[in-house]
């Protein structure tokens, strides 16, 4: 059997789908406070603009998903 054949066919309940999306963002959004804040309390190496992108646009993002996703 192909592979495209089988995928086809798979299917998972959305509470499922929305349950794997929830957790990757909470793992991702802990990843890059964790990131933050070893740069800011302990003067890790954060290129710039890696520092401004995650405090600006990546991490209020996922606050705002994570919200819609009911974490």
């Amino acid at each position: 059997m192909e592979y495209n054949s089988i995928m086809k066919n798979l299917e998972i309940p959305f509470e499922i789908a929305d349950g794997i999306v929830l957790a990757s963002l909470q793992n991702h959004i802990g990843y890059l406070k964790e990131e933050v804040r070893l740069h800011v309390e302990e003067g890790g190496y954060l290129h710039p603009e890696d520092y401004h992108n995650s405090m600006v646009n990546l991490i209020p993002a996922m606050e705002l998903l994570i919200d819609y996703y009911g974490g």
